[in-house]
């Protein structure tokens, strides 16, 4: 099939931020699929794990930092943010996730934050 690689090993995340949509059946394409629900307006996915190379947690999943931007997370505290969050990347957070650093703010934080146009 054209533009398929035979390698059988994975692509390798570019460390910093994930600006463009990942290829299809990446974890990032994962992640910023199970967040879908969310509805985010602005999703920025930063890898930090090669920041932790060495880190006895590391072998067990990635390091990551995300900023999400989403209206669900009016009204509700940081605590229940990060929970929709959580909730949202179900297993994945046990399996191929050490670490998250979560900043989820609502439009309006955003704007406040100069985070969006």
């Amino acid at each position: 099939m054209a533009g398929v690689s035979e390698s059988s090993e994975q692509p390798q995340a570019p460390a910093g931020r994930i600006s463009e949509p990942p290829e299809y059946g990446t974890f990032e394409s994962v992640l910023r699929e199970r967040l879908a629900g969310l509805r985010p307006l602005h999703l920025e996915l930063t890898d930090d794990s090669a920041r932790h190379a060495g880190h006895a947690g590391a072998a067990s999943g990635g390091h990551y930092g995300l900023l999400i931007v989403a209206q669900e997370f009016a009204g509700k505290s940081t605590l229940a943010r990060h929970r929709l969050v959580y909730d949202a990347l179900g297993e994945l957070m046990r399996i191929k996730i050490h670490a998250l650093s979560i900043r989820a703010l609502t439009p309006e934080e955003a704007q406040q934050w100069g985070l969006l146009l």
